[in-house]
């Protein structure tokens, strides 16, 4: 696809970003970089399955109700985002901490592929500048700068996730982070943030709440009504069945041995194998080494 490049001041170039105060002179972008309003989501890079269910989500509402989901191609939630809104028929932002055709990691350029299909992939950087380690948190400012909201779905303390939190208080935008549970180290760093006066993040809802007012949205499909409860367990308006979601439950938050499951459920072997792979084929549920099962 063609690289075109955005500068400072041309009616191309993102209004929202351009009001930052250390905004790019220029940007190289691939696909499309519609005026549409966003939402970054962004977090860890070793995630649980917990935020791996959050962020897909959350993600998949934003892209749902028109926002544009921005993040920045990483492994983990990044991925995660990504995947959900082109999943959900959206529209997502990838922005790269390299040269566009030097994207990082290696194993998600199908996945920058399939982004500018849909929405587009951009970065500061010239082609062929490589991945280098001071790239990224200084391009997690046009993440930010290019959101309304910024949502920290995990992370430790040094996450580079809440340098973007930081960036987006920086330019005056809205920055959310999902509780999680007490036990993971996983939820130091949204912690952190609600306890310096981030808001909570419990449903896509919350998220809307913190949209300007007179912003457009064009829907493109139902946007749940739900949150996550104590335990990470997701709750809709619709039912998803009484046995699949009692399985769900004893899911939680974290892994679960087959056998344990077995016990719990009071399901013979066969029946529940075919109940999970049902589930994960509906991306609810995914396999884990050792015959354990976790939450998407």
């Amino acid at each position: 696809m063609t690289l075109h490049r955005l500068k400072r001041g041309e009616p191309s170039y993102p209004e929202l970003l351009a009001s930052i105060p250390d905004a790019p002179a220029s940007l190289y972008v691939r696909g499309r970089l519609d005026a549409l309003p966003a939402v970054a989501i962004v977090g860890s890079r070793r995630p649980t399955a917990y935020g791996r269910r959050a962020a897909r989500t959350l993600a998949a509402d934003a892209a749902r109700a028109g926002l544009a989901v921005v993040s920045g191609l990483a492994r983990g939630i990044d991925t995660e985002a990504h995947e959900a809104a082109l999943a959900a028929g959206g529209v997502t932002w990838a922005v790269l901490g390299s040269g566009l055709d030097r994207v990082y990691p290696p194993e998600n350029r199908g996945l920058a592929g399939r982004i500018i299909s849909r929405g587009a992939v951009l970065s500061e950087f010239e082609p062929g500048e490589g991945p280098e380690a001071w790239r990224f948190p200084r391009r997690n400012r046009i993440i930010s700068g290019l959101a309304w909201v910024t949502v920290v779905v995990e992370g430790l303390i040094t996450s580079g996730s809440l340098i973007t939190a930081k960036l987006a208080l920086d330019q005056g935008r809205e920055v959310g982070a999902v509780p999680g549970p007490i036990d993971s180290p996983m939820s130091q760093g949204p912690l952190y943030l609600l306890e310096s006066g981030a808001f909570p993040v419990r449903c896509f809802s919350d998220v809307l709440a913190r949209l300007p007012s007179g912003l457009s949205l064009e829907c493109h499909g139902p946007v749940k009504e739900g949150g996550l409860d104590a335990a990470g367990i997701s709750h809709y308006k619709e039912d998803v069945g009484g046995t699949r979601q009692k399985i769900l439950e004893l899911l939680g938050s974290g892994e679960i041995a087959f056998d344990e499951l077995v016990k719990q459920a009071a399901l013979d072997g066969p029946a529940l194998l075919r109940l999970l792979a049902e589930l994960e084929i509906d991306g609810l549920v995914e396999s884990l080494p050792g015959q354990n099962y976790a939450r998407r």
